[in-house]
């Protein structure tokens, strides 16, 4: 729910604007609508884009129960994915590597016994993989088009690793998506107090399958361009989020954009159905310039909520703001490459939107 009680200024000269405009309404929204429908961007075709892309059930071979001697069936799995069984054994599963073999052994072989039935859980769920390799296939396609001098990473590789850790992962070969962070949101372990201080329940109600490929998606935009930081206005840091998500749209074009900002549906909804109360909680605080970065986290990056905007209001509504700066920047400048658009001075971005919803 958003209210507008900041707003200092009641919007009311919207009455009289529309009072006088009543015997053309009709003809300009139907001109409007013509307008749209002629200049609706039509996806572009990626279909013969050649992508190799192969999935290795990693955490399979982990909780195979054939395994009589861990440590040396561990060595086996080395074999098969010499970079992500380190990767798994130190960074994920923070095996120490001074510890003996012996004591390694146990540790890894307590963590396949308590996550027994994690994994059981996501082999009911991903039993088959393939629809998922095809949308994330589909994703690369797409990433290969705008920008065909990119290294696709030739594999996925699935794990399960603990709940209140890593998910997925992108390293210099591999997409890695951590399963046990996509079971679904009511799952039991997403519940428990070790995992929710970690992962707060506005955070693991996207623990579902469907995030899958958003995840893997965002890991590239992220390889494609590293977040930078620095003292910049708020304003600055909205429209680079703002930049990040229209490229994360256009690499997934037939994804719902609640997924890629990371609300609910309801949540997204509202945001559009009070673009302009959500526009003016900046505007009218004079907060666009503003490089305090105690006042920017409430508006940017991961939270709870937007307390000034109601109770259901969800965090990181500068990013959903940007969003919309982006967006009316690339109508207003079609032309603009993909590359072109990630390379602009944000304040360029905003200056040239002319955004006002």
């Amino acid at each position: 729910m958003f209210t507008n009680q900041f707003i200092s200024v009641k919007l009311n000269h919207s009455i009289p604007l529309i009072i006088n405009m009543r015997p053309s309404v009709i003809a300009i929204y139907f001109i409007a609508f013509l307008f749209s429908c002629n200049n609706q961007q039509k996806n572009p075709d990626v279909s013969n884009i050649k992508i190799s892309l192969a999935t290795d059930r990693f955490e399979r071979h982990l909780f195979d129960t054939t395994a009589n001697n861990l440590f040396n069936y561990i060595l086996r799995l080395q074999d098969n994915e010499p970079s992500f069984t380190g990767t798994y054994l130190t960074t994920i599963l923070n095996v120490d590597p001074s510890w003996p073999v012996d004591t390694a052994a146990d540790y890894v072989n307590g963590f396949i016994k308590a996550y027994r039935p994690v994994y059981d859980s996501t082999e009911k769920i991903f039993r088959d993989f393939t629809p998922y390799e095809k949308e994330i296939t589909k994703g690369l396609q797409f990433v290969k088009y705008y920008f065909p001098g990119y290294q696709i990473p030739g594999k996925i590789i699935t794990y399960i690793g603990p709940a209140d850790g890593y998910g997925d992962i992108l390293s210099d070969d591999a997409l890695i998506v951590g399963l046990q962070h996509h079971i679904g949101k009511d799952f039991s372990l997403y519940k428990t107090q070790q995992v929710q201080q970690t992962y707060p329940e506005y955070l693991s109600n996207r623990f579902e399958p469907g995030y899958i490929v958003v995840n893997c998606m965002k890991n590239i935009v992220n390889d494609l361009y590293p977040e930078k930081t620095g003292d910049k206005p708020l304003v600055d840091q909205m429209v680079e989020q703002g930049k990040r998500l229209y490229l994360l749209s256009k690499f997934l074009p037939d994804t719902e954009e609640y997924k890629m900002v990371g609300f609910t549906k309801k949540q997204l909804e509202d945001a559009y159905a009070h673009e302009e109360v959500i526009w003016d909680l900046f505007v009218k605080n004079s907060y666009l310039q503003l490089i305090d970065k105690n006042i920017i986290k409430n508006y940017i990056g991961e939270g709870p909520k937007t307390p000034e905007l109601g109770e259901g209001a969800p965090g990181n509504i500068g990013s959903f703001s940007g969003w919309q700066i982006v967006k009316k920047y690339m109508q207003k400048n079609d032309a603009t490459t993909l590359q072109q658009l990630m390379n602009l001075d944000a304040q360029l971005i905003f200056q040239g939107a002319k955004y006002k919803p």
